[in-house]
């Protein structure tokens, strides 16, 4: 028995509260009672004789002691979930890969394509796990990452699947008869936010030309593009969103153009790894599907 390490229960209960910032949060991810989740970091606390959080009426905050072990533990939590999954993926399957990917471009991109590489690399297990913002790969389980940026993140290898080219302004046929029937237009109906990008619909009204109406930024506010596009199809209101998202909706007709304008983006979708680890035969195996994925994709847009 290793005396100087904390039982692993306590370290998941104190990294996920750390994480999620809340008791409550952590305990529903770990499916334990809030109650539990709180003796556990309690505990742990004593045992390290070190205040992980201070606590004020309701709320609780990392102390700067707390911080700097959550990213620890985060840490080697991450590379032991990594080394526990690869031992499983050889043990069964032969190969494995952990790829870091955005929710809607994995679930309406990547995933519909998957079958195609799985059919030819049988013996090779992908992995999708979601992570929305830049991270360092010595801090994370990945082997990859799919995401959103304006060049290669430093020190990656990879390549750009495509560009983002133009934000689009939609909604339904039903809410496009308001805002044609409305004396202020656009701005007579709710418009939508996504959380990651809360500058685009003013930058669109200065690309048109328009001022921003300050109702603008009263809409609700959404984590995900495919909450934003259930949103717009609920009628709920004007949705910003990548053409190529809402591309199968507006050929449906679930969803129609708000208006004529759009937004230009310099942004794009890439796929990298870390350059300075030799790539795996299933990682080089991968990348080369899914370089000719994103070739008959652009191909198609064009």
């Amino acid at each position: 028995m290793r005396h100087g390490i904390p039982n692993l229960g306590a370290l998941q209960a104190f990294e996920a509260t750390a994480r999620l910032g809340s008791f409550s949060r952590a305990a529903e991810e770990l499916s334990l009672t809030h109650s539990a989740v709180f003796r556990q970091v309690a505990g742990l606390e004593e045992r390290l004789g070190v205040q992980l959080f201070t606590r004020v009426r309701r709320r609780i905050a990392l102390t700067d002691a707390g911080a700097e072990y959550a990213a620890r533990v985060r840490h080697h939590l991450d590379q032991l979930e990594k080394d526990t999954f690869g031992l499983i993926s050889r043990a069964g399957l032969g190969r494995s890969l952990h790829i870091a990917v955005l929710p809607t471009l994995a679930t309406t991109w990547l995933v519909p394509r998957l079958a195609g590489f799985q059919r030819d690399h049988d013996d090779v297990a992908v992995s999708l796990s979601v992570r929305t913002r830049p991270f360092q790969f010595n801090d994370h389980p990945f082997d990859a990452a799919v995401y959103h940026a304006t060049q290669l993140w430093p020190g990656t290898v990879g390549f750009k699947l495509f560009d983002e080219k133009e934000l689009v302004p939609v909604c339904t046929p039903a809410v496009r008869e308001v805002i044609e029937g409305h004396p202020e237009g656009m701005a007579g109906v709710v418009h939508l936010h996504m959380m990651s990008r809360p500058d685009v619909w003013r930058e669109w009204y200065r690309k048109q030309g328009r001022d921003c109406p300050a109702s603008v930024g009263a809409g609700p506010r959404y984590e995900l593009f495919t909450m934003l596009l259930a949103a717009a199809q609920a009628g709920m209101g004007v949705a910003l969103v990548p053409r190529f998202l809402a591309r199968q909706a507006l050929a449906g007709g679930q969803l129609t153009a708000a208006d004529p304008g759009v937004l230009p983006m310099r942004e794009a979708y890439y796929f990298s790894y870390p350059g300075q680890e030799k790539p795996s035969e299933a990682l080089l195996a991968f990348e080369a599907w899914l370089r000719n994925e994103a070739a008959v994709s652009n191909e198609l847009s064009r």
